[in-house]
């Protein structure tokens, strides 16, 4: 079945006009201002408005004279009052994640799904009934996580098939992140692995590549988990290809990547497949956006296709027509808390209908990287309402003659290693149909929060944000320089309505020389802001291209490689990037703005050295 957002997107789809799932869906039926301020809204309304967001005096070349975050806010409301119907996720924040502004810290250095929140951490969860059908409480420690992840070997067909063998609790997560994601069970099945680069890769292992030959890759900067793919694959014999990023909007060289999709030799015939296709919607690293378009493309050209979402923000998913696309596998990942230890787990999806993939991986031997979730709960009994295990007994022998509970006990091990039935399924069953739970309800709060809020709303308010961050980094100009020397450098795209809500930038010293971005995330550390740094990669330039000369003297120093300037090559670039979330306030990207503004004074980072060193701080080297 198709659930009512899916049937909206594949209406919206055929009528032409997919747009990244960052825009949200937006039809006639939602009031005027909402459709106002969303795709509809002519890219020149949208640019003036961000423009006019920040001060009447747009250029500042000296950190003092930035406006405060009161009179900065000011501005940025006049310029989007629509901003103002975000205020339910301010409440959130300040309820259910309330170490945030206690710390002062600001998050910007992760993707990914909360799952809870730091409050419900903090509180111990309770419940009326125990695994064993008496009356008890489940506790957990506060501050203590909701799970523990194993990460011994787990045969693959104890989470792949009709139903396999996993805990309720599993199952629950499961079910939760099915629905969160707007995947159908009916469709689609679910494998926990340790994290992003552990999904790629348990893929890559268990993708025919003996007979499907390709892997092609879209991504515009260096990732672990795509390098691990890339690297099984190549043991398998895969070919492998790569999209180009043209300098310097970063947008996708559609030649280049449609001679790549495209077969010339395709006949009316059908073919086998050619490969796998793996497309990201947006870049996590740039927030540039990719059409819809290219997996209808390797669609028609017999390409199965791996969507990794794991840039999408919250609720994204429900602007993707899987009617449509029907990627044969998707890529997700989760952490447990926002503002904490990203730590968490990820998630690949198999197209059911798949079958070769999935008995290969059911097939396989024992494989590292697919986990097991462990409950941190713990059942306690309750004295005033001792245990009764005898009503279990009475409630079978009352229902089932001899005979079968004499074969069910014989069986029941048998059944639990072929995936077809669990006795911790059946038990559970039973006390379904007693009116009695038998575990706690799960509550996944940091999920329950962004369905409460909606795509439309957490899509208008990412999309003020990121633009306005985008723009105050860009009217950062260092003082006395000659035809108004910039601080930062943008990569990818500058301000644009479709613009996912991560950017990537450098910071240039008054003689233009790219402040380490290395030292920039740890100077964001010692003010509590959480950045991270990566590499742009696949990058077209030209030989008499001023940046490429540049790229090519670090990879030189880094490498000890000598450079010949007529050749026309990829390179790759640091940059420092920041994601912001579901939960990013203005006050984030506003400290964040102050902070680089602090790289106008030419002596800031030798200050900031000798300010360390006084305070005998050795945790952070600079």
């Amino acid at each position: 079945m198709q659930s009512p957002c899916i049937r909206e997107a594949s209406q919206a789809c055929l009528q032409g006009c997919c747009r990244p799932p960052f825009l949200g869906l937006l039809d006639s039926s939602q009031p005027a201002f909402c459709r106002s301020s969303a795709a509809t809204t002519p890219a020149y309304v949208f640019l003036v408005a961000t423009e006019t967001s920040l001060h009447p005096n747009a250029r500042f070349c000296n950190h003092e004279s930035i406006p405060s975050l009161k009179d900065a806010f000011t501005y940025f409301i006049r310029a989007y009052p629509l901003y103002s119907e975000t205020q339910q996720i301010d409440q959130i924040r300040a309820d259910e994640y309330n170490h945030l502004a206690l710390a002062k810290h600001v998050c910007l250095d992760y993707n990914g799904h909360c799952l809870f929140s730091y409050a419900q951490q903090q509180s111990p969860t309770t419940s009326s009934y125990s695994p064993s059908g008496s009356p008890s409480q489940f506790l957990r420690c506060p501050g203590s996580p909701f799970f523990n992840i194993s990460h011994r070997s787990v045969k693959p067909n104890l989470q792949v098939g009709q139903g396999g063998r996993e805990s309720e609790f599993e199952s629950r997560i499961r079910s939760r992140i099915m629905k969160f994601m707007n995947l159908s069970e009916d469709d689609y099945a679910m494998v926990f692995t340790a994290n992003q680069s552990s999904a790629f890769k348990l893929l890559a292992d268990t993708y025919p590549f003996q007979h499907n030959k390709n892997l092609l890759t879209v991504y515009d900067h260096k990732s672990e988990a795509v390098e691990l793919m890339v690297e099984s694959s190549k043991k398998k014999g895969a070919k492998i290809s790569s999209a180009e990023f043209l300098w310097p909007n970063l947008a996708i060289s559609s030649g280049k990547l449609r001679r790549l999709i495209v077969n010339k030799r395709r006949k009316k015939r059908k073919m086998k497949k050619r490969g796998l296709f793996v497309f990201p919607l947006q870049s996590r690293i740039t927030g540039t956006p990719y059409s819809y378009q290219w997996l209808n493309i390797a669609r028609e050209n017999e390409w199965d296709v791996c969507l990794d979402t794991c840039a999408l923000g919250p609720k994204d998913m429900e602007t993707l027509g899987l009617s449509l696309f029907k990627p044969e596998f998707l890529i997700s990942s989760f952490y447990k808390v926002f503002g904490e230890n990203p730590s968490g787990f990820g998630c690949l999806f198999i197209k059911k209908s798949n079958v070769s993939v999935m008995e290969d991986l059911i097939a396989s031997p024992a494989n590292i990287g697919i986990i097991s979730l462990i409950s941190t709960l713990q059942s306690v009994p309750l004295p005033e309402e001792p245990e009764t295990p005898e009503i279990k007994t009475e409630r079978i022998e009352s229902s089932t003659s001899p005979e079968i509970v004499e074969a069910s006990e014989i069986e029941e091990e048998e059944l639990s290693f072929t995936g077809l039935v669990t006795p911790f399924e059946s038990a559970r069953s039973t006390n379904t149909e007693m009116g009695i739970s038998r575990s706690p309800k799960l509550h996944c709060r940091g999920l329950d929060h962004a369905d409460s809020v909606g795509l439309r709303l957490i899509s208008v308010r990412a999309r003020y944000l990121i633009n306005w961050l985008t723009n105050a980094l860009t009217n950062l100009e260092h003082p006395n320089a000659e035809e108004g020397q910039a601080l930062v450098r943008i990569y990818g795209p500058k301000i644009e309505v479709n613009r996912g809500p991560a950017v990537a930038f450098n910071i240039f010293d008054w003689k233009g020389e790219k402040i380490d971005p290395g030292l920039v995330q740890k100077l964001g550390d010692r003010s509590n802001i959480s950045l991270s740094h990566g590499y742009l990669d696949h990058v077209s330039f030209w030989d008499k291209n001023e940046e490429e000369m540049e790229v090519r003297k670090e990879r030189a120093e880094e490498e000890g490689e000598r450079i010949d300037r007529r050749e026309r090559r990829h390179c790759w670039i640091s940059v420092v990037t920041a994601a912001l979330g579901f939960l990013t306030n203005f006050e984030d990207v506003y400290r964040l703005w102050a902070f680089v503004s602090r790289f106008l004074d030419a002596d800031f980072v030798e200050k900031e050295r000798w300010r360390y060193m006084a305070l005998s701080q050795k945790t952070i080297e600079v």
